[in-house]
């Protein structure tokens, strides 16, 4: 079969065994899938051109089963501006999302303790305006005038089992500053712009939401794994250790003082 013959020869999803069209391949290390069933892997997942079919159908398994948490996540707080990081403080999980219908999107539900690090990026471009003669050349203004664009990123890393990184841009759309001379934020000549702070203030207050929520959840594990300590019921006398609920085994009395 030649070059022409293969490009329109049928293929079959190799996760929903349906028909692939012409432009819906997406290849996989040792077959194909359909852009219908790669919709519904994570959107931070970027190695499925190394990953087998079996490894395919272990994420699509654990996306299906991510929908339950998705149902029982509690939003106590919202931070960001175009795609937020959404919060259940008492969960202690998170998730990122651009949708307004996060519900539908199912995305990624996280544990605060799977968080293990987050990165903030400040990015300047800029250019040059100039002017046109009469006689149609363009040229410099005198000084020179720039037009600056600044972007922020954030990338929380974290410990998952099909990806390692999230990273996104807080702000919605470049900040754009305009004035005569070569300053720049990395000169320091923007460093006091208004909306330049808002975007830092911003990705440092996410990454110490973060950091800090990691924190009590990693000592919050540690002490639900810490072996109980046996002691004196003073209600029944009974020698005992607090069940789940804080209370003697034997008469059901709080321990807790």
């Amino acid at each position: 079969m030649g070059l022409f013959g293969k490009l329109f020869e049928k293929k079959e999803c190799a996760i929903c065994g349906g028909e692939i069209g012409l432009l819906g391949n997406r290849k996989l290390e040792d077959g194909n899938m359909c852009k219908e069933c790669a919709k519904k892997l994570s959107p931070w997942f970027t190695d499925r051109k190394e990953s087998t079919v079996a490894e395919i159908e272990e994420q699509l398994a654990y996306r299906e089963a991510n929908r339950e948490r998705v149902e029982a996540f509690q939003v106590t707080r919202i931070l960001g501006e175009d795609k937020k990081i959404y919060l259940d403080e008492d969960k202690m999980q998170f998730f990122v999302s651009g949708e307004r219908n996060w519900k539908e999107e199912n995305p990624d539900i996280l544990d605060f303790t799977q968080v293990t690090g987050v990165d903030l990026d400040t990015s300047e471009r800029h250019t040059e305006e100039k002017r046109q003669t009469p006689d149609g050349e363009w040229v410099s203004y005198n000084p020179p005038r720039y037009t600056y664009y600044y972007d922020f990123d954030i990338a929380i890393m974290v410990n998952h089992p099909y990806f390692e990184c999230m990273k996104f841009q807080l702000n919605r759309s470049s900040v754009t500053i305009e004035e005569s001379g070569r300053r720049g934020f990395f000169g320091g000549g923007h460093t006091d712009h208004p909306r330049i702070r808002e975007y830092e203030e911003l990705g440092y207050e996410i990454k110490r939401v973060l950091t800090e929520a990691r924190q009590t959840g990693r000592e919050a594990a540690a002490a639900a794994a810490a072996p109980k300590q046996a002691m004196t019921c003073p209600w029944c006398g009974a020698t005992t250790t607090a069940n789940a609920n804080g209370c003697c085994e034997y008469c059901g009395g709080s321990l807790q003082n």
